[in-house]
């Protein structure tokens, strides 16, 4: 894919402003970030949640201790297995994660809480993922600045807001969760490639049946990665039961233009979800001298559209909705906007459509005749 660069003062002064504010959103951000202590087992008592969400959790960070589930940034040659029950907190507002105020214990009344755990290993998670068979697996990949008891809460904030009938599953990588990091990230992304590219064979074969991927961010690296990785293992047969949805992905796109000629046509397209407006992908263009990211391209351009087309690939522009922070970059929080416009019947056509659309979430149409049906984010 090929796109016309914006000129150079127009991108120097957007990437000043975009670091401003992505430096003043992260150090806020951080103020409030949630330590391993959340990760303890609550006791509830008499208290009985109205909703609990079970998640199951691979990870290719170290155990902070054996037989425990905190985890490090330290990479493992081995992946860890995990569930958790997550309770939600009757004051939950959708696209929030209600943690406790520092220096406060988890209260399941007003927080996000674990309320139960356990250690697994593959054959466990396996058995888990065979024994719902008929909700089928929906792995979420998170990005860039993540730990793992973000990603955790974040997967069951999804999970609860959208209603999701799928079974979750978190996939996270050691990522340093600072700001600085951002190289360290990208390698520690890279560096878990084969373990999810095993991951998602190992799903599809348990249940012989379709698996869900949702990446965010440097998450779609690693999930185009994985992707590119069954391919050349010659396993088509795990590409054609992958369903792929990808926001804001951070991957330059000559690489991903690179990825897609491996890959190939998928059976389902991919989805990108995108934003021009993204300030956090400005950010990343500048750290990679000024490349075009994948997540910020510009659906109305019609060069995007035939590339999409060309490479099978669905590309919406969700820039309409409204955004949930400064950066631009996390619209895919509010999943229950994202869902109700993205579900929105316009036409009889249906998910395999091809191409650049735009959202016009105001009026709850797509500007294009197709319909990208509820099934993206298993809505019934």
């Amino acid at each position: 894919m090929r796109f016309l660069p914006f000129g150079p003062h127009r991108r120097s002064r957007a990437a000043f402003v975009a670091l401003c504010l992505l430096s003043a959103t992260g150090l806020s951000a951080c103020a409030g970030r949630p330590g391993p202590e959340t990760l303890g087992t609550v006791a509830l008592g008499d208290y009985k949640p109205a909703r609990v969400e079970t998640l199951y959790t691979v990870t290719t960070r170290d155990r902070a201790k054996p037989g425990e589930n905190v985890f490090t940034t330290t990479k493992t040659r081995e992946p860890n297995y995990a569930s958790f029950g997550v309770s939600i907190p009757p004051n939950h507002k959708p696209a929030n994660i209600e943690w406790p105020k520092p220096g406060r214990k988890v209260n399941p009344k007003t927080d996000f809480a674990v309320v139960s755990q356990s250690v697994l290993d593959r054959p466990g998670l396996l058995q888990a993922i065979r024994a719902r068979e008929a909700a089928p697996p929906v792995v979420f990949v998170h990005g860039y600045n993540y730990n793992f008891q973000e990603s955790l809460f974040r997967l069951a904030q999804l999970k609860t807001d959208s209603n999701l009938d799928g079974t979750p599953v978190l996939f996270s990588w050691p990522s340093l969760a600072a700001l600085p990091a951002y190289v360290a990230d990208k390698e520690s992304a890279t560096y878990s490639r084969d373990a999810l590219a095993d991951l998602l064979a190992d799903m599809v074969r348990a249940r012989n049946g379709e698996v869900d991927v949702f990446a965010h961010s440097m998450g779609g690296w690693l999930t185009v990665e994985a992707l590119r990785q069954l391919r050349l293992q010659g396993k088509g047969d795990v590409l054609d039961r992958l369903r792929v949805i990808m926001a804001a992905p951070d991957i330059d796109e000559d690489v991903f233009t690179a990825q897609l000629d491996v890959i190939g046509r998928m059976r389902i397209p991919i989805t990108i979800l995108v934003s021009p407006d993204d300030r956090a992908l400005q950010v990343s263009s500048i750290l990679g001298a000024g490349t075009q990211r994948v997540g910020a391209l510009d659906a109305r351009n019609p060069e995007v559209a035939e590339a999409a087309k060309r490479y099978g690939v669905t590309v919406i522009d969700i820039s309409s909705l409204e955004s949930v922070d400064a950066t631009n970059h996390n619209r895919f929080f509010d999943v229950k906007q994202l869902a109700a416009t993205l579900g929105t019947p316009t036409s009889s056509a249906t998910l395999g459509d091809a191409g650049a659309f735009v959202l016009d979430a105001a009026a709850q149409t797509v500007s294009s005749p197709f319909s990208l049906a509820a099934r993206v984010l298993r809505q019934q």
